[in-house]
């Protein structure tokens, strides 16, 4: 597990203790443990949660926050206490640190500020020399259409992952209704992503690694909900929030997208450090590949995550080149995995992942690589494309059509 730090909130105006758990959930390494709108029960939620941080917003009542501060000191002295006020009154500042508060914030408050308060709490706490905070590196996998094998790619890029001992790898199944990773692994898992839902009031780190189902390959499984009906439990809020915490738990996180491109696919995007974006090299998909980059491009810091891979590379001596197929959608083919129809399909029907059924094979290769590329241990690199031959009146008809 990475150097998580908890955190306990305590703020009676709802609108800035609203504001503070909006940002804390888009930081790494971070977990809101437990929040309280009292300051009279705080002191009880420390002694349960026992967070790392307690933040106390002095602004409702200045006196009984900073009593509130020497309660929690000597209570809990391993938990750090922050303290936030709109007053820069030094001699506040001073009462406060005196109570025991290791930092002083000021509201409304900066993210800036905050993640400089924590990353100097952490330095405290695990050291400059010793083992550093790890970053999760998030891949988001989807499709131009249905039927590209985006779910193929995302499962074994997974398993490639987790071939390293030193990874920790999740793989979530966002296409809530007609996900099929677990068959595509060979698992029953006894929970699901409805279930982690159901309990998100009460989610934390024990709860949610029990929830996944771990794999011979090393993967660990969140799939998605066995009734249709659980589907409309995963709203984007919660998942931000799982999101959050999985980055905490795993080295590396491959997110199976649906192909509605719904508010939780965008959420997960968002998260990713790599989005990519399965085709095929025929007219209908290259013509989606634009569409949806049209798309991305209208979200700030999207289009940028994505990564072109074009699967089954050299299926029919009809199929549209490389190099014409960059041309039209105006972007940079990231990787090709070759079409190998046979292999695939065994492996699918036996519910066994690439390096596991078929090591050796030229589409299993492509896919390790894709997965060193996109790991984040080294540079991503770009592939070089081998344009394959088929030169035909396909391509003519697709420049009019681009």
């Amino acid at each position: 597990m990475n150097n998580v730090l908890r955190l306990a909130i305590v703020d009676p105006t709802d609108s800035s203790r609203e504001a503070l758990k909006t940002m804390l959930l888009g930081l790494e390494s971070i977990w809101l443990e437990a929040e309280c709108s009292r300051y009279d029960f705080f002191i009880d939620v420390v002694q349960q949660a026992e967070p790392d941080v307690a933040i106390i917003n002095l602004d409702a009542d200045p006196d009984r926050a900073l009593e509130l501060i020497r309660e929690v000191t000597e209570a809990a002295p391993q938990c750090s206490v922050f303290v936030v006020s709109s007053s820069t009154e030094g001699g506040l500042i001073l009462r406060a640190m005196r109570a025991g508060a290791k930092e002083f914030l000021s509201q409304p408050l900066r993210l800036e500020d905050l993640v400089d308060a924590l990353n100097r709490l952490r330095e405290r706490r695990f050291g400059t020399g010793g083992q550093k905070v790890q970053n999760c590196t998030v891949i988001a996998v989807t499709g131009a259409t249905g039927g590209v094998g985006s779910t193929t790619i995302a499962v074994n890029l997974a398993c490639a992952l987790a071939q390293k001992e030193t990874r920790s790898v999740g793989l979530i199944d966002l296409d809530l209704c007609l996900g099929d990773t677990d068959v595509l692994l060979d698992t029953i898992p006894e929970y699901t992503i409805a279930d982690v839902a159901q309990n998100i009031d009460r989610l934390d780190f024990s709860l949610l690694k029990r929830s996944f189902t771990k794999h011979t390959s090393g993967v660990h499984l969140l799939p998605r909900p066995v009734h249709l009906q659980e589907c409309g439990l995963i709203v984007p809020e919660d998942l931000q929030r799982v999101l959050g915490l999985l980055k905490a738990l795993f080295t590396h996180l491959v997110i199976d997208l649906s192909k509605g491109f719904t508010a939780n696919d965008l959420v997960a995007m968002m998260a990713a450090n790599h989005v990519v974006l399965v085709t095929q090299i025929d007219l209908p998909c290259l013509r989606n590949v634009v569409r949806l980059l049209t798309s991305f491009n209208e979200v700030e810091g999207l289009s940028e995550k994505v990564k072109i891979v074009v699967n089954r590379m050299g299926m029919g001596d009809n199929q549209i080149s490389i190099k014409k197929a960059q041309e039209t959608i105006g972007r940079e083919i990231f990787w090709e995995i070759p079409n190998d129809y046979r292999t695939v399909i065994e492996a699918r029907n036996n519910g066994v992942p690439l390096v596991e059924f078929a090591p050796k094979a030229a589409v299993t290769t492509a896919i390790v690589r894709l997965a060193e590329a996109l790991s984040g241990d080294e540079p991503a690199v770009q592939q070089e494309p081998v344009a394959p031959s088929g030169l035909g009146r396909l391509f003519s008809f697709l420049g009019k059509k681009g």
